[in-house]
């Protein structure tokens, strides 16, 4: 049995991507990179059946392509810079909207922006494609590094030698595509999301991988034009906390001429989708009289939500929702940092289960620590969100804090940015929310909103319309 540390990658050392997506893009583009400063020749192929050139479902991963300001930033002093032509809009505020309310927050942090992006080439019933897609620009990122696109699909994957009689020195793992094609690496980099059932091939090979908890989510494209996107949407993401059951938070996020409505939660069904749209605050964020069933493009994509108890096994590791993600949000954030640490772990520290556990592993652990800190967060929202009281305690604060500078903490307009965009771990957000100044600001307003009667005013559409100019 090969001791931690013996096993490691060789010049000549061959690497497999299953999947095209962030993960496997940024987990490519930093290997190859890690390795030139070592001087170790590596060679590394991608596998990725789509065209991200291509609109619709051929050329898309399933996201909402929402990219923090925390990934732009770390991206950027990596000397990476999102074209224009990637990121259709920056969003530099958020519309908050409960059935008692809704208020315009800017960020306090002028910095401190997100980007929407495409994952593809657009929606579906693009007649003139004039963005290029997200994943497209990574993987040629990858590309210039030196990786080679495979346009294949996996379909099965196998060691080339019996594990029960051949050391893990001695064998490899053999991949095999739909065309009936294989090749044999030796160390495979699983980033294909949790949207494909190769997964469960993953389970047979004895590594002690378990699939992620998942749920389902909900996305829609809607075409607005420009006019009507600067008139009613902005540079705003628009955020909301219904009532209803399932959904612990839904976004409306314009990109180019087109919105991005984002349900996620727990099984969300057509039911629960037919309901959100029904909502008046849902309404009150669009056109008046806009048609809701007049969809661009739309999916219902699986998402993790909880991590692989151990995303990685001997001369393989599992990136991105295949392995441990951010909780319900910065899926693409999450997938630059995971990569980033399974890349230095297997340049630097070895292959085996045993190096992959101690430094990746923990990687890991401390972003499913923190999901974790995010569950518990979300439920106490929940519970606000069960009496009309406490939500109007809420918008109440948000409201009375953008009348003032901004403060150390962020107060409450700051922890809603972090908790709806991801741009911050969810332990930091926490940290905020113990702050005294913050509980007893949230204290007051309750009070205020338990003896007061009338719901807090709502704005009219003309100051929202007046911020998003």
């Amino acid at each position: 049995m090969a001791k931690p540390g013996d096993l490691k990658l060789q010049d000549g050392s061959r690497i497999a991507v299953i999947g095209g997506g962030p993960a496997g893009s940024f987990f490519a583009y930093f290997t190859l990179m890690l390795a030139d400063r070592v001087g170790l020749d590596l060679e590394v192929d991608i596998y990725e059946p789509r065209d991200f050139s291509l609109v619709g479902p051929p050329g898309c991963n399933m996201c909402a392509g929402i990219v923090s300001e925390s990934l732009v930033q770390n991206m950027a002093a990596e000397g990476i810079n999102f074209p224009p032509s990637v990121v259709q809009r920056g969003i530099d505020s958020y519309v908050l909207y409960m059935d008692v309310g809704a208020v315009r927050i800017d960020s306090s942090r002028r910095e401190a922006r997100i980007g929407a992006t495409f994952r593809g080439s657009g929606p579906r019933d693009v007649k003139d494609v004039k963005w290029d897609s997200l994943d497209g620009y990574l993987m040629n990122l990858a590309r210039d590094k030196g990786a080679k696109h495979i346009r294949a699909r996996v379909n099965k994957v196998e060691w080339d030698a019996d594990p029960a009689t051949i050391p893990l020195a001695e064998r490899r793992l053999t991949l095999k595509t739909q065309d009936g094609k294989s090749q044999t690496y030796d160390f495979v980099a699983v980033t294909t999301g949790v949207n494909t059932a190769l997964l469960k091939v993953f389970q047979e090979l004895n590594i002690g991988y378990d699939m992620p908890r998942t749920t389902k989510a909900h996305i829609r494209e809607y075409y607005l034009g420009d006019q009507a996107i600067e008139k009613y949407i902005g540079a705003s993401f628009h955020a909301f906390l219904p009532t209803l059951p399932n959904i612990e938070f839904a976004a409306i996020v314009p990109k180019g001429e087109y919105v991005t409505l984002a349900l996620l939660g727990e099984d969300i069904d057509n039911a629960t989708v037919d309901a959100f749209m029904a909502d008046p605050a849902v309404k009150q964020c669009m056109p008046p009289g806009f048609e809701f069933d007049k969809i661009a493009c739309w999916c219902g994509p699986r998402i993790n939500l909880a991590g692989s108890a151990q995303p990685y096994g001997d001369r393989i590791v599992f990136v991105g929702d295949s392995g441990v993600t951010r909780l319900y949000k910065d899926g693409i954030g999450a997938a630059y940092r995971a990569a980033k640490a399974a890349s230095t772990n297997v340049v630097f520290h070895g292959i085996a289960r045993e190096d992959l556990a101690k430094h990746y592993g923990a990687f890991c652990r401390a972003m499913e620590s923190d999901n974790n800190l995010g569950k518990f967060m979300f439920a106490v929202v929940r519970q606000i969100q069960r009496f009309r009281f406490s939500r109007r305690a809420i918008l109440r604060m948000a409201m009375e804090e953008q009348k003032r500078p901004p403060t150390a903490h962020g107060g409450m307009s700051m922890v809603l940015w972090d908790m709806f965009t991801g741009s911050a771990p969810y332990g930091d957000v926490f940290k905020r929310t113990l702050h005294p100044v913050f509980w007893s600001n949230l204290a007051w307003n309750m009070a205020v909103c338990l003896v007061g009667r009338q719901d807090v005013s709502r704005p009219t559409q003309s100051a929202l319309e007046s911020g998003n100019q």
